[in-house]
């Protein structure tokens, strides 16, 4: 699950896999935007087959944030 999601995030941002760790900030870390943020979140979806929340995913911070939400998604289905 993490590599996959470091995939995915490295179709968004320029940044080395190697340095994504769980406590890595995507804006403040990795220089995403709003947008860039909100289309990963769509490939995520269709990745995974799970729908976010947009409130709630407004909130996510870190890689580990994600990964934890995510999780949580598949487990409801």
């Amino acid at each position: 699950m993490f590599d996959k999601f470091v995939e995915i995030i490295c179709n968004y941002v320029e940044v080395d896999p190697e340095t994504i760790t769980e406590d890595t900030r995507f804006m403040e870390d990795m220089g995403f935007t709003s947008f860039d943020f909100v289309s990963m979140l769509g490939e995520v979806e269709d990745e995974f087959d799970i729908e976010i929340d947009q409130q709630k995913a407004i909130n996510i911070r870190t890689v580990g944030e994600a990964i934890n939400y995510i999780q949580e998604l598949i487990n409801e289905n």
